[in-house]
């Protein structure tokens, strides 16, 4: 028996790891009895290096994975389940201020249907965020100043650093997949949702 292909627009190791343990939670429900297959496969998001809104976020999301979906047709791959992961902030106006927020996004397609997912999100602070979006600095270069490493983005990640290691990337990146799946793992009760209108 085949395996099923899920195509990550990425080849960075957090996010392909959070997409294999996503599946190993709800891979049985999605298609019992069967295997899968993770791979992945560098594509351009279309947006900038730190997204700083949800809009780009999502966007960054679902571009990635239509990438996928292009480059399967093109090629007649096999994949069955196409997956754009994006990492970036969320910035929301309070009070005369902002509060910014690192969220991680995901989008799920099977090629013809898409859904969204995301984590929660983890505030920044102030200094950070004016950081990137002021300075333009990139979020994966300005975390490894602010925490005095090296390579966080490929290790715990902002996140990590962020919550003490309670959260890493790929933890919140498997929260955000297991979210944009639920409608293809659970179809039951989204058809059931739907025809109930």
């Amino acid at each position: 028996m085949e395996k099923i292909q899920i195509a990550v627009g990425s080849t960075r190791r957090p996010k392909l790891t959070a997409v294999n343990e996503a599946i190993r939670d709800f891979g049985a429900v999605l298609a019992p009895g069967r295997e899968f297959d993770v791979i992945g496969v560098e594509v351009d998001s279309g947006v900038g290096h730190t997204p700083a809104n949800r809009v780009e976020l999502m966007l960054g999301a679902r571009q990635r994975a239509e990438a996928l979906v292009r480059l399967a047709r093109e090629n007649s791959e096999e994949w069955r389940y196409f997956v754009g992961l994006e990492g970036g902030l969320d910035v929301i106006q309070e009070e005369g201020g902002r509060r910014v927020f690192l969220e991680s996004w995901a989008y799920v397609s099977d090629g013809h249907n898409g859904h969204y997912g995301r984590s929660g999100g983890v505030e920044i602070p102030e200094a950070l965020a004016h950081e990137v979006l002021e300075n333009g600095v990139e979020l994966s270069a300005a975390i490894d100043q602010f925490a005095g490493a090296v390579g966080i983005r490929d290790a715990q990640g902002a996140w990590g650093v962020l919550s003490s290691g309670l959260i890493s990337r790929t933890e919140a990146f498997r929260v955000a997949v297991v979210a944009a799946f639920a409608p293809f793992y659970n179809a039951k009760m989204y058809h059931a949702a739907s025809a109930a209108r």
